[in-house]
């Protein structure tokens, strides 16, 4: 498992201010799906906090949690009235049963050693029928095509020195909401082309039981 060190490392490399990708478009799937009323939400793995500043200027009651210092030091210098924590990966999150109305995971789930562990966090805090958002790489069939055809972006996508951990199309992820007792699933793709998207923007709601 990645140390926190690790994390750190790479939070090195990401120069101060810099916009995550598909921001707006991620940013206006999000909004969408909470709507006016979004209630408490979780943004896991908040980085440098623009989702989460987003969202506590739409009314949300927003807690932003990364598990690297460094990104959270940016969030409070440029919003300091956000709320945001550090956590330990792999461990239990600092955060009652059924706490979130919500919980936003952009760009996150690919990073993530332990998939199941990370899911019924997810799944404990959230109310019955409360709401997972999420974003993550696409890996449509034209694009595992066009890298099966390509030694080249092979290598440089699935490099095992690389940051991404998990690699995710629209059925192993939705088997995985499934799995972790998730319904009501939406997948649709955004960047890229309409045959190789370059993200998945997912939604689901968590089952009663």
């Amino acid at each position: 498992m990645p140390s926190r060190d690790y994390y750190e490392d790479l939070w090195q490399l990401v120069p101060e201010g810099h916009e995550p990708p598909y921001f707006k478009r991620r940013l206006s799937f999000l909004l969408e799906r909470l709507g006016q009323d979004a209630g408490r939400v979780l943004d896991v793995g908040c980085g440098e906090g623009r989702f989460t500043r987003e969202l506590a200027c739409a009314g949300a009651r927003v807690v932003g949690v990364d598990v690297a210092e460094e990104p959270l030091r940016r969030a409070r210098a440029q919003c300091p009235g956000l709320e945001l924590r550090l956590i330990a990966e792999g461990e239990r999150w600092p955060f009652d049963d059924a706490s979130f109305d919500a919980v936003w995971a952009g760009e996150v789930i690919e990073h993530v050693a332990d998939t199941a562990r990370w899911f019924s966090e997810v799944r404990r805090v959230l109310r019955p029928q409360g709401s997972l958002l999420l974003s993550t790489p696409a890996h449509a069939p034209l694009t595992r095509m066009r890298l099966a055809l390509s030694a080249r972006a092979f290598a440089a996508h699935f490099d095992p020195c690389g940051e991404h951990l998990r690699f995710y199309d629209r059925r192993t992820l939705t088997g995985l909401l499934e799995e972790f007792g998730f319904h009501e699933i939406s997948i649709a793709g955004a960047g890229g082309s309409p045959l190789a998207p370059a993200v998945m923007l997912a939604g689901a709601r968590r089952r009663r039981f």
